[in-house]
């Protein structure tokens, strides 16, 4: 089974957000999906664009319409910088939603570390989205959370410790409860055994359904 039916993606707008490994799942997703509908990948923040798909920039629905009829996967946002895409201008996300089958919406950002802490700001989450994706890059277990969580500031007041205290499973569900920001989550890199350990105590902690796997070796399987 692939990682999109194991996290229970229906069609419509899901939003993916935390850590290590974002991207990398929502095209993994967008490939899966893609065998039985069409699929738009955006963003509500900011993204680099992606050099495999079709990139359409300040479009109009035709634009969409033929675009997706001539290649199914496509990305739509506007330039946000050099190769970087921001959120859509001329349609809405629940009109995306109107076009495509599945809309993946990348809603934050972790820059490229596995944990993650959100300001006030952030996520932002589509209106109209159906169950949220919440990634955990499992290789942040066991380091100094200052080299591994973005806004360790944040981070370190959520879980109560030092910014130089490393990360145990029970510290990161400690932040992922308080901010009640994920439906069902995706416990990314345990393909090591010492990961899978931390990954099996983490999933116990979090407050909903739980996958993990290697989105390196496109191995998953259901914890919780």
């Amino acid at each position: 089974m692939g990682v999109a039916d194991l996290l229970q993606v229906k069609k419509g707008i899901t939003p993916i957000v935390g850590g290590g490994g974002k991207t990398t799942l929502m095209y993994r997703m967008a490939e899966e999906l893609h065998k039985r509908g069409s699929v738009i990948i955006c963003t509500s923040t900011k993204i680099m664009a992606p050099e495999h798909l079709p990139v359409l920039t300040y479009a109009g629905e035709d634009a969409v319409k033929e675009a997706l009829a001539e290649h199914g996967m496509i990305c739509v946002g506007e330039v946000a910088g050099e190769r970087k895409l921001c959120c859509p201008a001329r349609l809405s996300f629940q009109r995306l939603a109107d076009l495509a089958d599945y809309v993946l919406v990348e809603a934050d950002g972790a820059k490229h570390l596995p944990l993650k802490a959100h300001e006030p700001f952030e996520p932002v989450i589509p209106e109209g989205s159906g169950k949220t994706v919440y990634v955990i890059g499992i290789d942040g277990i066991g380091k100094p959370l200052n080299m591994v969580c973005h806004r360790p500031e944040r981070y370190s007041a959520l879980c109560g410790v030092s910014l130089d205290e490393p990360v145990t499973p029970a510290m990161a569900a400690k932040v992922i409860c308080a901010e009640k920001y994920g439906d069902i989550f995706f416990i990314n890199k345990t393909e090591w055994p010492s990961r899978f350990i931390y990954a099996v105590e983490l999933a116990g902690l979090l407050p909903g359904p739980v996958v993990c796997g290697s989105l390196r070796k496109g191995e998953f399987q259901c914890l919780y």
